[in-house]
């Protein structure tokens, strides 16, 4: 084989290589082992938190939205405060708590989660990424996890020793109701959950019908 053989030869090689690494990159960040590029291009942005809930008692749970708020709800001024201690969602509008439900949550739901897997809930600042009916749980209000800043504690934990490197940082995590007859879960407060947060089908129900992608969600441990 002559030199200029060799050398289009070992061109062509590296060009696959190439080629191949954002697949690759690709690949590695669908199964979430790595995150997304502009990960490493985009500073975290530190959004304000909501608070905690108003109070340990459900608030306004024997009303309906519609009573607590008479005019049509702008779903722009919409927020949600989830409270892992007290198994509570609080319904935010105008910056005033308005309504409380009660849910539950992942299997094992002390502490924030750090990896698929383990059954936790994550804790944090997120986002509606989208919202859809569910053939078993009413709706599904689908939450933006993994975003920046659960990467950043995923990758933290990893650099700790806190969990194996081969860990992936897990995805669909949202808010859904129960399956049919149900609602015991909730009543009983049973975390039964992957790491979801669960609350009745009537409560989800309403819940979707107040809040759009974007809505911000905040999940104080």
């Amino acid at each position: 084989m002559s030199i200029d053989s060799q050398n289009k030869r070992n061109f062509l090689i590296i060009a696959l290589l190439i080629s191949l690494v954002p697949v690759l990159y690709w690949q590695l960040n669908k199964i979430g082992l790595i995150p997304p590029a502009n990960y490493f291009f985009t500073q975290s942005s530190q959004e304000k938190t909501i608070g905690r809930s108003p109070t340990p008692e459900l608030l306004n749970y024997d009303r309906s939205l519609e009573q607590i708020i008479s005019e049509p709800i702008d779903k722009s001024l919409t927020k949600i405060l989830i409270d892992k201690s007290d198994y509570q969602l609080t319904l935010y509008y105008q910056d005033r708590a308005v309504k409380s439900y009660p849910v539950v949550l992942g299997k094992n739901p002390q502490g924030d989660k750090r990896q698929e897997g383990d059954f936790k809930t994550p804790e944090g600042m997120f986002k509606v990424r989208d919202l859809y009916p569910h053939p078993q749980w009413s709706k599904f209000i689908w939450l933006d996890y993994p975003n920046q800043e659960s990467w950043r504690k995923h990758l933290a934990a990893k650099q700790q020793g806190e969990i194996p490197l081969s860990s992936t940082v897990g995805s669909e995590i949202g808010i859904h109701g129960v399956p049919k007859n149900g609602d015991r879960l909730i009543d009983e407060q049973s975390n039964w959950t992957w790491g979801c947060i669960s609350l009745k089908n009537r409560d989800v129900d309403e819940l979707y019908s107040a809040i759009k992608v974007g809505t911000a969600i905040e999940i104080a441990p």
